[in-house]
């Protein structure tokens, strides 16, 4: 039996020097050291050996085992030293190579629109006023000639809070009441971007949060002709010099007398198609003659003063421009989409 366990000894030592990964040291231990391992087996039957075979078979028997187990320590260090230098070598970086871009970020859609129009209005002489998103009741409708119970509200469905009056902005018009009380009497020509909330149903036309630009000119002798040449102008700028524009009359609670504006297709070029609804014109804005009232309340002489309001749509703009039909694109943070502008 002790030529049995030099035997097993050296077999086992020979087949762990082939060992080269860790899977096949594992199986190597199963075989030569687990239980069903011929030297398990002849260490678990010396009890069956007389008593003067007994002590130098399990003296044998135990220096066996000690020395593979010894043996397999070193392979397995051996072998994550080995698998340790090769990810070494292998990770190196090749500092002669050329360097890799970065990707680079991009302006949201929306931004790129906002910039186009902030670049417009600011070469025609209006500055960018930024008023708060979460406003009173007040502002938001009462001091822009909507009262209690008008009609008008009802167009807006509000998103109220528990603090009685305060609600979330349904247009960028509360705007105007604020801007007008910080420069009243002076002249002033603001557009008012920003974003408005209203609690209706998510469409592919309708969001509950959504992009307004409002604009304001307050001065003496500020005339209905006034507003149609500085829209018109705005479109030229916006759209190309040969588009064409047409006032439509119309009705806002804060404006007296109010139009909505069109520009002609910019897509088809006026022939009709399935974005302009084959009429040639698309609506872009809501404009009009700052009302009386509107004026008293920001802190002007409606009988000194006079002035004009618009307010557009970015998003519908960039929608147009893009052909792009569904609005929640633009805050669904869809990479697929944004990477395309």
């Amino acid at each position: 039996m002790l030529d049995q366990l030099n035997s097993i000894e050296k077999e086992s030592l020979a087949a762990l020097e082939s060992v080269r990964e860790a899977v096949a040291l594992e199986q190597w231990r199963v075989t030569h050291l687990g239980r069903s391992a011929p030297l398990s087996n002849i260490l678990g039957d010396l009890g069956k050996l007389s008593k003067a075979e007994r002590p130098a078979i399990g003296k044998r028997g135990n220096e066996v085992k000690r020395a593979l187990e010894e043996a397999l320590a070193a392979k397995a260090e051996a072998l994550r030293r080995a698998e340790m230098e090769n990810a070494i070598t292998a990770g190196a970086v090749d500092v002669t190579l050329p360097g890799r871009s970065l990707p680079t970020g991009r302006l949201h859609p929306m931004t790129q629109t906002l910039r186009q129009l902030y670049a417009v209005w600011a070469a025609m002489g209006f500055q960018v006023y930024r008023s708060r998103e979460v406003e009173s009741d007040e502002y938001n409708f009462e001091l822009l000639n909507i009262p209690k119970h008008h009609p008008a509200r009802d167009m807006q469905d509000t998103f109220y809070t528990t603090t009685p009056d305060v609600i979330l902005r349904t247009h960028t018009s509360p705007g105007q009441i604020r801007v007008m009380r910080e420069f009243a009497p002076e002249p002033v020509r603001v557009v008012l971007p920003g974003m408005c909330y209203r609690y209706e149903q998510i469409t592919p036309r309708a969001d509950i949060q959504f992009w307004q630009m409002e604009g304001l000119a307050v001065g003496k002798h500020v005339t209905m002709a006034n507003l149609k040449a500085t829209l018109s102008d705005f479109a030229r700028r916006m759209f190309g010099q040969q588009v064409r524009t047409r006032f439509r009359s119309d009705h806002f609670p804060f404006t007296e007398p109010s139009a909505e504006m069109d520009v002609e297709c910019f897509l088809c070029g006026g022939a009709g198609c399935r974005v302009c609804k084959h009429s040639g014109w698309l609506e872009i804005l809501g404009c009009g003659m700052v009302h009386p009232t509107v004026l008293k309340n920001g802190g002007y002489d409606p009988s000194v003063h006079s002035g004009f309001a618009f307010g557009m749509g970015p998003q519908r703009i960039t929608m147009l421009m893009h052909k792009i039909e569904d609005i929640r694109y633009f805050l669904a943070n869809d990479l697929r989409f944004l990477e395309q502008f």
